[in-house]
């Protein structure tokens, strides 16, 4: 079966994916009257499971409600376990990410979201992901949490659809090209 390790996130113009404060409300600062979910839920139906770090876990942990109906791998060394309220949305993999990803398709799960910062950029430095997309508020925060870091060397994609939302917002698919 086809693997896929899939991105689907939103960064500022200047590629942030939260302030110089760890804050994202900038992100649904767009007015979005209809509630357009941007192909959400259109992603997350060709998906089989998450892959999260510990700081989106802990952010998500902190939201009203529980906003994922796939299984969610929170990807952490440090963290100890997974809160009693969420063992049974969340479980707790650690180490060499190739390996934790041949555990988790051992388990069945084949198409992946990969979701955080740091985790994204770990992947990459991997070269572990296959599809990105990104939607871009336009706005400049001129600093903050950044989705891409350094890489040893150049992962080439392909730029393979585009979309305007809102008149403001522009989404950009790109798949790997090796």
């Amino acid at each position: 079966m086809k693997q896929k390790n899939k991105v689907f996130i939103a960064t500022s113009l200047d590629g942030y994916i939260a302030d110089r404060n760890g804050q994202i409300e900038w992100l649904l600062s767009i007015p979005n009257p209809e509630n357009d979910d941007m192909g959400y839920k259109e992603f997350i139906s060709g998906i089989d499971a998450l892959i999260m770090g510990r700081n989106t876990f802990e952010v998500v942990c902190g939201f009203d409600e529980w906003y994922y109906e796939k299984h969610v791998f929170v990807l952490s060394n440090s963290l100890k376990a997974i809160p009693e309220k969420f063992r049974d949305k969340a479980t707790l993999v650690k180490g060499d990410l190739k390996e934790v990803l041949a555990k988790i398709h051992e388990k069945g799960f084949h198409n992946l979201y990969i979701d955080g910062g740091k985790t994204i950029q770990s992947f990459l430095k991997e070269d572990l992901i296959d599809e990105m997309t990104i939607t871009v508020i336009p706005y400049l925060l001129g600093g903050g949490i950044s989705l891409f870091g350094d890489l040893m060397e150049t992962l080439k994609f392909e730029a393979v659809n585009t979309k305007l939302f809102l008149n403001y917002i522009v989404q950009n698919q790109f798949v790997r090209k090796i």
